[in-house]
């Protein structure tokens, strides 16, 4: 499988929507995928993409570039306190995930949030 450089956009579904994750590619009108977990719903969300792709091919239409203007690798530092970093790779280590998964969950979770509302 080729690897997929569509830019997306990663959101927690509402109860009402199902519960789990949606993900949706912006330069691929109609291509999203959905899961009941964040690594779940990349995978789906990378079998979309190839499908869209393969039925734009099959009907001879345009494949779109993935957005130039945005270009981002993935990956971000951050300084955290030895002590959150321990709780994390405890949390990580109790439910069976990586810290990186663990690490965007909450993440996710954390932006399907208005900001400032508790």
């Amino acid at each position: 499988m080729q690897k997929n450089n569509y830019p997306m956009v990663l959101r927690t579904l509402s109860a009402e929507e199902g519960g789990g994750y949606l993900v949706e590619y912006p330069d691929l009108p109609g291509c999203m995928a959905d899961g009941d977990t964040v690594v779940e719903a990349l995978a789906e969300g990378d079998d979309a993409v190839q499908a869209w792709i393969a039925t734009a091919i099959a009907e001879d239409k345009p494949i779109p570039e993935p957005n130039k203007h945005r270009k981002y690798s993935g990956q971000f530092r951050a300084r955290l306190p030895k002590s959150l970093h321990a709780e994390l790779a405890r949390r990580a280590e109790l439910e069976g995930i990586s810290l990186n998964t663990l690490a965007i969950t909450l993440l996710v979770s954390g932006l399907s949030q208005p900001y400032g509302h508790k």
